[in-house]
This record gives structure tokens, C-alpha cells and sequence, in this order.
């Protein structure tokens, strides 16, 4: 039996508890990790809170990303992985399938091996935080010297963000709170605003005509469109398709459509190894005292992701 820790009805951080269940079995192209780390996301409170109606007394797992080791290889894998490796891996969650549980099976092209010099539990808050960013960049698909503005970008997504913009050539503006602005600054921002509801005129401020691209992490939906100019693009996070007016591109990102792209993992895997991904930790929580980190992730203000431990 597998430890894992889930809902069976939805509530709040208190709904968590503790399951035995069995363990999944392993098909062509996918891999078995002995989970030793699991990051808490804000998904993760969305799955706990609102579990599926047609799933009423089943287990839902939540959990998006993990680190551990890979115990078994099944057939086909095309990933050049071992018995042993220490690996990170992006997870959808579906039912009893969610990343808090000690043993699960995942397509090896969700996974990549962790750097030498990063932990497990650094390596963890990389895989769904790091490939959303990169979904984020890919689908703005601006070119080098372009604008780009981010809210949230003390936050684990917005912070991947702005060190993968100034790679690829971008001037951006970021949003930051006086605490943050430092953090915000070592990431590579170019110009900071504050955060609020004042974000979209300070951004017009500095850039008159409107950033050319935006990525609305803190999910501000309506009031960050001001900023960007005519016919720019925005990307939400939350499924957000703008005020109808066109005046705009929005686009919805979700991370799902990069959950096998083995190639931007690979590399969002390389940059945190060179120090040129900020990886940051909130805390680390035995993976019992899951509603504690979930908990704590709802309060306003925390920086970095709460890492459950199996094992």
C-alpha cells in the first residue's frame, strides 16, 4: 500500500487526511518515482476545497509537482533514465493521481533528472511553477527588446518568469511590494511598479503606448488590460478571456499542454543548476501535517512553496 494524503469531500485545509492506497500500475513510456518531496500549490487548495461531484466518497490527491527517485522503468521509455536517478516531475492531478503520495507513476517525459547542488525539495517547486512561466514566455512569443510587464512577480510563477524574460532579451516591468522589490530587482527586472490597483497606470507611466506582451500571475483579470498597448497579448493563469472588446489578445494558459514537453523541463532543470533559476522554499512539512502547509499557503504574503516530505 501507498501513503497519500487527500480529500473525500471537499473543505478546508482540515478535509486532509491520510490514505492507504494501491499503487498504480506502470505502462509503456512512463516511469515509477518514490516520492521523497511534494510542493504545495494553490491548485492543490482547488482540488481540496472543490473535489468532482461524480467522484462523491472516492480519494482525490491533489498535487502537481515532486521529487524523488525512479524505483521502476516501464516499456518504451525514450528518456535516457536509470534505476536510482534523483528526479523532478510535473504531475496531473485526476482522482487517486495527485503528486502528495509516496509512490506514483508518471510518462518519463513529465520528468527530468535534478541538477547537482539542488535538493529535492528545491527541485520540487521546479516542475508545473517553472513549465508555467515558460508556457507564459512561449505564448507572448515576443521578440528580443520587447516589453513585457508581469504581476506577481514575488511569487514562485512571476519570479520563473521574469529571470526566463531578461533571457530571452525583454525589457520587463514588474510589480513589487516594498519587501519584495529587492528580490524582484535580482531576478531581472528592469523597472519595478507597485502592486495594486494602481498597477496598470504606473505601467502606462513608464511606457506611454503600453507594454507589448503581460502576464497577469497575481491573476488581476480586467484591471491589468490597460497597460498593454493595442493589439499586445495578455496570458492569464486562471482561464480569464478578457472584456470582450478585442482591443487585446488574452490567452489562457494551462500548464497541462506542457506537462510532456521533456525538452523545456530539461532545460528549466539546467538553468536552476547554474543559479540562473531563483528556487525558493517556504518551509518543509512532514507530508502529515499537509492542512498546516495548506494553511499557511492562504495567508497572504508568503514567498516560495510549502514542500510536503514522504518517507
Amino acid at each position: 500500500m501507498v501513503q497519500a494524503i487527500g480529500v473525500t469531500r471537499p473543505g478546508g485545509p482540515d478535509a486532509l487526511g491520510e490514505f492507504d492506497l494501491v499503487a498504480e500500475p506502470i505502462g509503456p513510456g512512463q516511469v515509477r518515482i518514490r516520492v521523497s518531496s511534494a510542493t504545495v500549490n494553490p491548485v492543490d487548495t482547488v482540488i481540496r476545497s472543490r473535489p468532482r461531484q461524480d467522484e462523491a466518497d472516492a480519494v482525490r490527491v491533489p498535487g502537481m509537482e515532486v521529487a524523488g527517485v525512479i524505483t521502476e522503468i516501464g516499456p518504451a521509455v525514450d528518456r535516457p533514465f536509470a534505476i536510482g536517478d534523483a528526479v523532478m516531475a510535473i504531475v496531473v492531478p485526476s482522482g487517486a493521481h495527485g503528486g502528495y503520495r509516496a509512490d506514483l507513476v508518471v510518462p518519463a517525459r513529465s520528468v527530468a533528472r535534478i541538477p547537482a547542488g539542488l535538493s529535492d525539495v528545491q527541485a520540487a517547486t521546479i516542475p508545473m511553477n517553472g513549465l508555467t512561466a515558460r508556457l507564459a514566455l512561449d505564448t507572448l512569443a515576443l521578440p528580443a527588446g520587447a516589453t513585457v510587464a508581469v504581476t506577481g512577480a514575488a511569487g514562485t510563477v512571476g519570479g520563473y518568469f521574469v529571470q526566463l524574460a531578461k533571457q530571452a532579451g525583454l525589457v520587463v516591468v514588474a510589480d513589487a511590494a516594498r519587501q519584495d522589490e529587492t528580490f524582484v530587482r535580482e531576478c531581472g527586472a528592469d523597472e519595478t511598479v507597485p502592486r495594486g490597483d494602481d498597477f496598470a497606470a504606473m505601467v502606462r507611466h513608464l511606457h506611454p503606448g503600453g507594454v507589448d506582451g503581460l502576464v497577469d500571475a497575481a491573476v488581476l483579470e480586467a484591471a491589468v488590460l490597460p497597460a498593454v498597448k493595442d493589439g499586445g497579448t495578455v496570458a492569464t493563469l486562471r482561464g480569464y478571456q478578457g472584456d470582450g472588446t478585442g482591443r487585446v489578445r488574452v490567452v489562457p494558459i494551462f500548464v497541462r499542454h506542457y506537462v510532456e514537453a521533456a525538452a523545456k523541463l530539461d532545460r528549466l532543470a539546467e538553468l536552476a543548476g547554474e543559479g540562473l533559476l531563483t528556487v525558493r522554499v517556504a518551509g518543509e512539512l512532514p507530508a502529515s501535517r499537509a492542512g498546516d502547509a495548506h494553511r499557511s499557503l492562504e495567508r497572504r504574503g508568503v514567498r516560495g512553496r510549502f514542500v510536503l516530505r514522504f518517507g
